[in-house]
């Protein structure tokens, strides 16, 4: 049972049942570097078009994985990114072109234009 208890922020009287409902409710999510998807799946995410829920960013995007995963993806990079995460028990993955870039996830370049 949560603790009804209520406490006082700045003026404002909050009862602390919610702060611990939504702590129930939380999500884990993780930080990645772009590099870490193929450029196909890259392209895919910016054009909301992956086989599992996700929000494209101007950055990069929002994943869903699930945990455990809902559905596995069908591209490759992301389902072996997240099989992992799972295990870690993270549930969304942010990919963003700032993110961090972690050591035993594949790293892959981008394509860059052809010049004729």
């Amino acid at each position: 049972a949560l603790t009804q208890c209520i406490i006082s922020v700045e003026g404002t009287t909050m009862n602390t049942a919610c702060i611990g409902r939504l702590r129930e409710l939380a999500e884990s999510i993780t930080v990645l570097s772009l590099s870490h998807l193929q450029p196909a799946t890259r392209a895919k995410l910016q054009q909301n078009d992956l086989s599992v829920n996700a929000y494209p960013t101007d950055f990069g995007g929002l994943v869903y994985i699930g945990s455990p995963p809902h559905r596995t993806p069908v591209e490759t990079d992301l389902a072996f990114i997240g099989e992992i995460s799972a295990h870690a028990g993270i549930e969304w993955l942010l990919f963003d072109s700032e993110g961090s870039i972690v050591d035993g996830l594949p790293v892959f370049e981008s394509q860059q234009p052809t010049t004729p």
